[in-house]
């Protein structure tokens, strides 16, 4: 969908650069490592399409704390006192992002949200009880719904559900033009379309060649390109998957409780949905394992038929139609973690990737990460959110 106010001032590249940072994307983590950035360092951002253009513009926009893997899963693949160091991150960021934008006063539809997370077919009812225990030990606010509590409150019909507070929403475009925007009032340049063929290192900085035929030089450099793998950036146990989503026609008669939730299953792959301040519906899902088939348009159509039927099957009251369908892709990995680095061979660089369907909430550590790093004060947690052996 198009969004109001998601205009950037950009231009073509007419000269060779010099400054502290270049960052490669415009999207939404770009604009995030943008906006920490440039209160400290001149920055120029490069995108080969243009701000905002790119995966952000089909994202949903769940800003959840919550991961794809639930903690107790985590736990197992990363240890326990990681697993919770990285989901009590994930929570900050999101209170992080809500100031953010307030004191930003970005105008992106931001709406603080509950999330329901169903009981499904990757993870019923029993796994659900333990996992609200293992949130509630270190401090995150999440309660355990029964089925009955479940079908009385919200009318769905699941064997048990998590209930938990601190999640928002937002119109994703919208609040990449805002922090773009605020970051050119602090001096940041956005260039485009500008693509980069080349990284060199000499003499203690890096050097971009682009497409324009004019050099980039820098101290640092980071790729926040998305779910599009940089070339030398290594991204061990991860995949590019298709994904698929819908709007509905504005002002849906939908129950009450729907305008200040969102909705995802411990299914795979998962349905999930939520409302916006305009009364549509956001409805997404029927995941696959492919980097390519988003592209086909001939899928949008009975992709978004099966996702209307899982929707009308969960929530029977519900009368809606599909007024926008659309496709796109997202990384994803073994841990559903993001891969927030430093770029090997490449001293100065970092590579941005954000895994999993949180991309926008690894957007907020991603920027506070790489920030920390390249004002010589390292980040406890970076390590979290490294390559894995």
């Amino acid at each position: 969908m198009n969004s109001r106010g998601s205009h950037v001032p950009h231009s073509p590249l007419a000269g060779p650069l010099d400054v502290d940072v270049v960052i490669v994307g415009a999207g939404v983590s770009g604009a995030f490592m943008a906006h920490e950035l440039a209160r400290d360092h001149s920055v120029a951002v490069l995108d080969r399409r243009g701000p905002v253009q790119g995966s952000t513009l089909a994202s949903t926009a769940m800003l959840q704390w919550e991961i794809d893997l639930p903690l107790i899963a985590l736990a197992d693949k990363i240890g326990a006192a990681e697993a919770a160091r990285v989901y009590r991150r994930s929570y900050a960021a999101v209170g992080d992002l809500l100031r953010i934008v307030d004191e930003a006063r970005i105008r992106c539809a931001i709406q603080r949200k509950t999330s329901i997370y169903l009981a499904g077919d990757a993870y019923g009812s029993r796994a659900l009880r333990r996992e609200v225990a293992a949130r509630t030990a270190i401090g995150l606010p999440s309660a355990y719904l029964t089925g009955r509590d479940l079908r009385m409150r919200f009318g769905m019909a699941r064997t048990g559900a998590i209930l938990s507070e601190g999640s928002a929403s937002a119109d994703p475009a919208c609040l990449a033009a805002g922090l773009l925007r605020r970051a050119i009032r602090a001096g940041a340049k956005v260039y485009a379309p500008v693509e980069v063929t080349e990284v060199l290192r000499g003499h203690g900085r890096l050097g971009l060649v682009t497409d324009s035929g004019f050099e980039v030089r820098a101290t640092h450099l980071v790729f926040c390109c998305g779910y599009e793998f940089p070339k030398g950036v290594p991204t061990p146990g991860a995949e590019v998957v298709s994904t698929w989503a819908l709007a509905t026609s504005p002002e849906v008669e939908a129950p009450s409780w729907l305008a200040d939730h969102l909705v995802w299953e411990a299914s795979e792959p998962y349905l999930y949905f939520r409302a916006t301040k305009d009364g549509r519906l956001v409805v997404g899902g029927e995941d696959e394992a492919s980097a390519s088939r988003h592209g086909d348009p001939r899928l949008l159509r009975p992709k978004a038929q099966a996702i209307l039927r899982k929707l009308k099957r969960l929530t029977p009251e519900l009368e809606v139609s599909a007024d926008h369908v659309w496709a796109g892709a997202f990384g994803a990995s073994a841990t559903g973690l993001p891969l927030i680095a430093p770029t090997p061979g490449l001293p100065g660089a970092y590579a941005v990737m954000g895994f999993g369907g949180n991309g926008i909430t690894y957007s907020v550590i991603a920027s506070q990460i790489v920030s920390a790093a390249i004002r010589g004060t390292p980040d406890p947690d970076a390590a979290l959110f490294a390559p894995r052996p």
